[in-house]
């Protein structure tokens, strides 16, 4: 088993949620760092039966349990209705829980009780390089990095089914699509437009609904955690910016998968955007497993479209600029270089894929592996 890198500390006054889309891991690694905690899985269709049928047996059973005993409920979602048993016992019975799940969005949907603040959040993302030996970024843009998928030769048939059951699967639960065939056509809409600023409008047109429907899909798959919005860097000094946030997929390979195009080939645009995507993927799983999941990452672009940077941590922290050629030259850098010019504390950093580290007109520029190693090791954010 892979040593997954977030940290769940023996559970003390607090309960805690675990979120993550599903194939993540959520279950081995509770399984893994709590052997003897009473788990119920909610995926067993016997055990999600038996609740839906009558929450009130969790009370029943968990009361035979010694005080302070953990319970872990993995995909509590399925059952919204145990949260108000949850909370009995954690306040009658002195029981910690771990809730795990791959949705928020039917709890708050159901208004479901979410402990009023009694339990403590945590995500777990994909696999990301500091977890994987020997790992190899081209295996890691072309699989993804889930770890079903990436510890194989070849993932295409395992993404694939996984688009097809779980994606549509998770959605048809949300009972908010009336028409799947709609949106169908919008997972692929959402994958050309993936690491790009969204345009709700034009994404409409494509699809044939409106962009209030647009904007509610979105929210589908960010709320199911199968994708997330990155915000725009929006504080102006004296370049006015784009205000709209990217898309990206939950994982770097479902895009390509959706379109059909994989194997990606070093050289191409499709690679590039691939690249980005993998160093966001990485950026926001560092961020929230060492800084905590209010840790901010977004991006910047002027309006007028002259310069952008992909990735800006913090308040102007750091700029970083991801590019997938092996000859990156000075034109490469006029981003980074105006966004220096604005925020002249940032600390500026170019990712390529050359084979050698170098700073260029005060710009630190680092081999794609050789970052994320520096990244996970904290020698790049602290």
């Amino acid at each position: 088993m892979l040593e997954r890198i977030l940290k769940i500390p023996e559970i003390g006054e607090d309960s805690l949620f675990l979120w993550g889309s599903r194939q993540t891991g959520k279950s081995t690694l509770l399984r893994a760092l709590f052997p003897q905690a009473r788990f119920y899985d909610l995926l067993k269709t016997d055990v999600q039966l038996a609740f839906k049928l009558r929450p009130a047996r969790l009370r029943e059973e968990c009361e035979m349990l010694d005080d302070g005993q953990l319970v872990i409920i993995d995909e509590v979602q399925k059952v919204p209705a145990l949260l108000d048993e949850v909370h009995w016992l954690i306040e009658n019975k002195g029981l910690k829980f771990i809730l795990s799940g791959s949705s928020a969005r039917k709890l708050r949907r159901s208004g479901a009780n979410l402990l009023g603040g009694r339990a403590l959040r945590k995500t777990l993302f994909p696999l990301v390089s500091a977890e994987i030996p020997d790992f190899d970024i081209d295996h890691a843009l072309n699989n993804g990095m889930l770890p079903r998928h990436y510890l194989v030769s070849n993932a295409e048939k395992r993404v694939q089914s996984y688009i097809g059951d779980y994606l549509q699967q998770e959605v048809v639960e949300e009972s908010v699509v009336r028409r799947l065939d709609a949106f169908t056509r919008f997972l692929q809409v959402a994958a050309l437009s993936n690491a790009e600023i969204v345009n709700y409008a034009n994404i409409a047109r494509d699809c044939g609904v409106s962009a209030k429907t647009v904007k509610e899909y979105f929210s589908i798959l960010e709320e199911t955690l199968l994708g997330f919005c990155l915000p725009a860097y929006v504080k102006e000094v004296k370049r006015r910016v784009q205000q709209s946030p990217k898309f990206y997929f939950f994982d770097v390979a479902i895009p390509n998968h959706l379109l059909h195009r994989v194997p990606l080939v070093q050289g191409t645009d499709v690679y590039g955007h691939a690249l980005e995507h993998l160093i966001i993927q990485e950026l926001r799983a560092y961020l929230s497993y060492r800084r905590g999941e209010n840790e901010s990452l977004s991006y910047w672009h002027t309006l007028d479209n002259r310069y952008e940077v992909d990735a800006v941590v913090g308040d102007a922290e750091m700029a970083i600029e991801i590019k997938s050629s092996k000859n990156v030259e000075s034109h490469d850098t006029k981003g980074l270089k105006a966004f220096g010019e604005e925020y002249p504390e940032a600390k500026l950093i170019l990712i390529s894929m050359e084979d050698t580290p170098r700073k260029l007109n005060g710009i630190e520029m680092w081999p794609a592996t050789q970052f994320l190693s520096r990244l996970w090791a904290g020698k790049i954010l602290g």
